[in-house]
């Protein structure tokens, strides 16, 4: 099915997907905007009218704020057409928060373009019964609310396109009725009863909410909506050098690199630990000229392999592998060995140039020259990378453009279809819209990550424009506070554009929390990455709790942009030294857990200690595909150099239990089980068991 909708009690709404029956819209005058029927702030909505974005399988709540004059009910419809167009008409239910807010949370399964429009109607058949049910409680009007609503059955009754069933439930509606004298002064109480169980009858109300009883009807203009594939918004990404895969220290010290026959021998442990995307770095011809050397330092020793950032050498430039690495041909055996254990492969892209580049010299446009005649080399200050030129892309727009489209479908063409983008931000937006769409047009799955840490509009407005996921504030946000803030951001004002991918560290980032918080900090900030997104990522070495910084900066110190790496896998997992299990069982936690792979069904709970986060996710039974709800509350110690003791207090209703009723959870992490409620006394040791991800078992 291309389109689910959320059940609900038939008493509260009617079932998910309604028989097509078209509004009759009642125009507008000329000149006039408003609808008979208002229909304002449609959602899902982006800034600047670029299209919202959907991956296959997400749960998408869609809203509008409909109202009319006076008393009278209305409804509310979602009409979407898919791909394939295919039409379905979902029915919006109203928020009970006086905003006059309509909405709907559908799944769309099919990928594609997209269109969905609001529609609202004079609900004939509420209006009657809430009127009805008023007047036979004072028992006023009684004959006049039957005889109408008498009428009203047996006109719904002979609409030919309702089911036969349907038909004779109405006209037997319309008989309890009975004929009533219009001038009864004084109805009997048998009359004002029948009048108030027939207006409050759930089997009427739920027959006109398939097929109502419309008069009046306003709708919005036809809006899009992009369904990308699902791995555009839930994968598990795992970063690392294939340089360092396989990498050979020799007698005298020096080190051979790892090739991308090597690096496979590395793909079972990462597809093992359940991850499936795996990010590589640049793996391109890397630059003689200023070359750095280790820790970012300005002179190479020999031997230094370089940054891979630093791209093109006399072997070739963004189309070209280092020939170290290997032949098109090894790296097309990466890709298929990638493939047959799960795994994606990401590529890093990064629009950048060492001073050895073919582009300098054949295109010295595409480059600023300074006023001594040298090029300007990459600085993001205090940063220097005096070993890069970055590219300018207005001398020379169409061609500079033209080159770099050609450059992603040579990899595209590779069987590439996942690209991690560095620093896009520091390139023209107009550049990143166009390069997208046409890259897009030609190959709808590829996926572009932003590696933006910038300023959130300029953040925001890659997403806007194209880009499928986004890097984003997650590393420096640590405190219970500054999380909440962050992930309902996320979750809900940026949700229907920009989807946050949850990197727990970088080959450029090691946050003061991971220097300073030891292994309790790494198990922390790998819980929260893991179930509070549905994209999250790790860069290789994190399981090892490589925790130590370059003195004044937020890097390791003996970066692997400027070495090899030589880590022992196997051992430090056999020593008990590694995280490797811990990522294992939060993979397949996620795996096993839908609700986890969803962005915008986050809520937040409270504790009594600051330094204990609560939040929960959970997944209706209609879109969780087993046929039951999935509910996980996560309970954070984010102090990773103390036990913790506190209540947690939590808003139950969310996953349909009472305050006050218990209910039994487990812990997935060790496999306790405990009886819960709405209070709960919870100790959180960082030293032990920092997290608590307990699934709500479900009630017999």
């Amino acid at each position: 099915m291309a389109a689910r909708t959320a059940q609900e009690p038939a008493a509260l709404r009617s079932p998910a997907r309604i028989p097509l029956r078209p509004a009759a819209e009642t125009g507008s005058p000329e000149g006039v905007r408003a609808g008979r029927i208002p229909l304002f702030s449609p959602t899902p909505h982006v800034p600047q009218g670029y299209p919202p974005k959907a991956f296959a399988g997400e749960v998408v709540p869609f809203g509008v704020v409909a109202f009319r004059e006076g008393h009278d009910r209305i409804g509310a419809h979602l009409r979407l057409i898919d791909p394939a167009g295919e039409e379905s008409l979902h029915r919006l239910t109203p928020l009970q928060d006086g905003s006059d807010r309509w909405s709907a949370d559908v799944a769309l399964d099919r990928t594609g373009n997209w269109q969905y429009r609001f529609e609202a109607f004079a609900d004939d058949f509420a209006t009657w019964a809430h009127a009805a049910r008023v007047k036979a409680e004072a028992e006023v009007d009684v004959g006049v609310m039957s005889a109408l609503g008498a009428a009203l059955l047996s006109s719904a009754a002979a609409e030919e396109d309702r089911p036969a069933s349907e038909r004779r439930l109405l006209r037997d509606g319309a008989k309890r009725l009975g004929a009533k004298r219009l001038d009864a002064k004084t109805p009997g109480a048998s009359d004002a009863a029948q009048l108030a169980s027939v207006s409050a009858d759930a089997a009427l109300a739920e027959a006109f909410a398939l097929r109502p009883r419309a008069s009046l009807g306003s709708a919005t203009e036809w809006m899009p909506l992009t369904v990308e594939r699902a791995r555009a918004g839930v994968g598990s990404w795992y970063e690392f050098f294939p340089r360092s895969e396989g990498a050979v220290r020799r007698k005298d010290g020096s080190v051979r690199s790892g090739t991308f026959r090597t690096a496979v021998k590395r793909l079972p442990g990462v597809a093992g630990m359940g991850f499936d995307v795996l990010y590589l770095v640049p793996v391109h011809p890397i630059g003689e000229t200023n070359r750095k050397g280790r820790n970012n330092t300005l002179v190479a020793e020999p031997g230094d392999p370089g940054s891979p950032y630093a791209i093109g050498s006399r072997d070739g430039g963004h189309d070209a592998l280092h020939p170290e690495l290997g032949t098109e041909k090894d790296f097309r055996a990466l890709l298929r060995a990638a493939q047959k254990h799960g795994l994606e492969v990401a590529l890093d892209l990064a629009l950048q140039a060492s001073p050895d580049h073919p582009w300098v010299t054949e295109h010295p446009e595409w480059f600023t020259t300074l006023p001594d005649s040298t090029i300007a080399y990459a600085e993001n200050p205090p940063k220097k990378y005096q070993d890069i030129y970055p590219l300018n892309f207005d001398n020379d727009p169409e061609g500079i453009y033209a080159e770099m489209l050609r450059v992603v479908m040579h990899w595209v063409g590779l069987g590439v279809r996942i690209f991690r983008v560095d620093n896009p931000h520091t390139k023209p937006l107009q550049f990143w819209e166009w390069l997208i769409a046409r890259v897009n047009a030609a190959a709808p799955d590829v996926i572009f990550l932003a590696e933006a840490f910038t300023r959130p509009a300029v953040m925001r407005a890659l997403a806007a424009v194209g880009f499928q996921q986004s890097y984003s504030y997650f590393t420096w946000r640590n405190t219970k506070s500054e999380l909440e803030e962050f992930l309902t951001s996320v979750s809900q004002e940026t949700a229907d554009y920009m989807r946050p991918n949850l990197f727990v560290n970088t080959h450029d980032i090691l946050t003061e929390y991971l220097q300073y918080g030891g292994r309790a900090a790494y198990r922390i900030r790998a819980c929260i990455a893991a179930t509070a997104a549905p994209t999250w990522g790790v860069y290789a070495g994190y399981e090892l709790i490589e925790n130590v910084a370059r003195p004044g900066s937020e890097e390791n110190i003996d970066n692997e942009k400027y070495e090899f790496k030589l880590r022992d896998w196997e051992g430090a997992e056999q020593r008990g030294e590694s995280l490797a299990p811990l990522l294992r069982r939060l993979n397949a936690i996620r795996a096993e857990h839908p609700a986890l792979r969803q962005l915008r069904n986050i809520s937040f709970h409270w504790s009594d200690d600051d330094a204990v986060l609560v939040y929960s996710k959970h997944l209706d039974a209609a879109f969780t595909g087993t046929g039951r709800d999935d509910t996980l509350i996560i309970v954070v110690n984010l102090d990773p150099h103390s036990v913790r003791e506190t209540t947690v207090h939590l808003d139950t209703r969310i996953w349909g239990v009472q305050p006050g009723d218990g209910f039994e959870v487990e812990d997935l992490l060790t496999g306790a089980v405990w009886n819960w409620t709405d209070h709960n006394y919870v100790r959180l040791d960082a030293f032990a068991e920092p997290v608590h991800i307990l699934r709500v078992r479900e009630r017999s």
